[in-house]
C-alpha cells in the first residue's frame, strides 16, 4: 500500500493537464503571431502616411502659392457651395486628381483630369528614364474645408485639409489645419 501512494504521487502530470496547458500555450502563440502580423500590416502603410502628408502639404501650398501670388482672390479661396459659387474649391472628399487648368488641387476646374501618380524608377533604378513606373493613388481622397474664423470674419479663413486612405486592412486620415489671412 506504501509503495501504490508513492507511485500516484509519482505519476507527473495526467493527459488532461498536459492538453489545458497546450491550449493555452497555443492560444498565447496565435496571439502574438496575429499581433505580428497586424503591426507589420501597420507599418507598411508607413509609405502611404508619408504620402498623405505630402498630398495635404501640396494643397496647402497651392492654397498660400494662389493667395500670395495673385493668382485668387481671399474670396475665391473658399469652398464652392450654393451660398458661394464663385469659390473654387470642391466641398467633401474626392479622388487625387492632377491639377487643373488653375494649376490648384482640390478646385472645380480640376474635373476631367487624369487621377494623380507616384513615380518610382525602373528596373535600371534611375528616375527620369523610359522605364519608370507610375503607380496611381487611387486609394486616396482628399478633402479641403475652408471655413471662417469667428471673430475675423471676412479677413481670416481656416483651411482643414484630410487626406483618407486604406493601408491594408486600415483604414487612415491624415489632417492639416492653416490658416488663410486676407492680407
Amino acid at each position: 500500500m506504501w509503495e501504490a501512494k508513492k507511485r500516484r504521487k509519482a505519476a507527473g502530470f495526467t493527459l488532461m493537464e498536459t492538453m489545458v496547458a497546450l491550449v493555452i500555450l497555443g492560444v498565447g502563440v496565435l496571439g502574438l503571431a496575429a499581433m505580428l502580423a497586424n503591426a507589420i500590416a501597420y507599418m507598411h502603410g508607413s509609405q502611404d502616411d508619408f504620402i498623405a502628408q505630402q498630398k495635404a502639404e501640396e494643397a496647402a501650398e497651392a492654397i498660400y502659392t494662389a493667395k500670395y501670388t495673385n493668382n485668387a482672390t481671399f474670396a475665391q479661396l473658399s469652398n464652392n457651395t450654393a451660398g458661394n459659387p464663385a469659390g473654387l474649391f470642391i466641398v467633401g472628399p474626392t479622388p487625387l486628381l492632377q491639377p487643373g487648368p488653375d494649376g490648384l488641387v482640390g478646385t472645380v476646374a480640376d474635373a476631367g483630369q487624369p487621377p494623380a501618380y507616384i513615380v518610382y524608377p525602373g528596373p535600371d533604378n534611375k528616375l527620369g528614364t523610359a522605364d519608370d513606373v507610375k503607380v496611381g493613388l487611387g486609394n486616396f481622397t482628399r478633402t479641403i474645408a475652408i471655413s471662417a474664423v469667428p471673430g475675423y470674419t471676412n479677413s481670416l479663413n481656416q483651411v482643414v485639409i484630410t487626406v483618407n486612405y486604406r493601408a491594408g486592412r486600415f483604414q487612415r486620415a491624415y489632417t492639416l489645419t492653416t490658416y488663410v489671412s486676407a492680407f
